[in-house]
């Protein structure tokens, strides 16, 4: 599709957009003239989009979502041009506007992918965190530059660097506002691939189409026992009947059923994403 003008919307005008077709919802963050940075008001749409798409996997016609950056940078964070410190609630912003979207995202029941180029700071970085499968340019720009302006890195970014590069590392990063590639990011566990960039949106919608035409049910059991192991750090055995009842509530279902038919008769499976 034809990239959007660069140049400053009309007043009003939404800053995210949101499309379905063909089992995916693509929500994208359309301000490219200011690096998709996000402004409360921003936030809300955002958070907006993900609940149509979540009324969206409860009719069935949402079975992936993709997030993406409209222009050169996915998202460089929070919308500061026009924040006064002295007055600004910088708790408030985050825990009230910007935690109940990641949550939001986070919870959305089917899988999830972002496609990540240029510039991915700070409340951008949390909504890749928020998102369960990343795909980056590889000249994509990650880090905390918040060094620079007297803060401290949020949404989210502490854990993940911690998590994935430990704390020598995450500190280094932290303290010098060094920023990394995708490539590096990748190569260091961060997320899950890099591509070129020019090829990096074709290769993120083919995945997603991909996924949504699958076994739905099965990926969301797969996304809920990731999430126990992560956010609940249930051990090997808890995970591993966890892993058994959810095969056994999956036996019941009409893609469990196609698979193995298709299986057997040595053909690709046609899923349908339903009990």
């Amino acid at each position: 599709p034809p990239r959007l003008s660069q140049t400053e919307p009309p007043e009003g005008a939404p800053v995210i957009q949101l499309s379905i077709a063909d089992g995916v919802a693509e929500i994208v963050l359309d301000a490219p003239q200011k690096m998709n940075a996000l402004d409360e008001a921003a936030l809300a749409e955002l958070g907006e989009a993900y609940a149509e798409a979540s009324a969206g996997v409860e009719t069935g016609e949402v079975r992936a979502v993709l997030l993406r950056g409209e222009g050169r940078g996915f998202c460089a964070g929070r919308d500061i041009s026009h924040v006064t410190p002295a007055d600004d609630d910088a708790t408030a912003y985050l825990r009230d506007r910007v935690t109940p979207v990641l949550r939001t995202m986070s919870e959305i029941p089917v899988p999830t992918f972002a496609a990540v180029q240029g510039a991915c700071l700070g409340v951008g970085l949390g909504l890749a965190i928020a998102t369960d499968v990343v795909y980056v340019a590889e000249n994509a720009k990650i880090g905390s530059p918040f060094a620079n302006l007297g803060a401290t890195l949020d949404s989210g970014g502490h854990w993940l660097f911690t998590e994935r590069l430990g704390a020598h590392r995450t500190l280094d990063l932290i303290y010098t506002a060094e920023l990394i590639s995708g490539a590096e990011a990748v190569q260091a566990g961060l997320f899950s691939r890099a591509v070129p960039a020019e090829e990096l949106l074709e290769f993120t919608r083919a995945k997603a189409a991909q996924v949504a035409s699958g076994a739905t049910l099965a990926f969301r059991a797969s996304k809920e026992l990731v999430r126990q192991i992560r956010d609940e750090r249930v051990g090997l055995w808890e995970s591993l009947d966890a892993e058994n009842v959810a095969q056994g509530d999956l036996c019941g279902t009409a893609d469990y059923a196609e698979g193995f038919k298709a299986f057997q008769e040595k053909r690709k499976p046609e899923f349908t994403g339903r009990g």
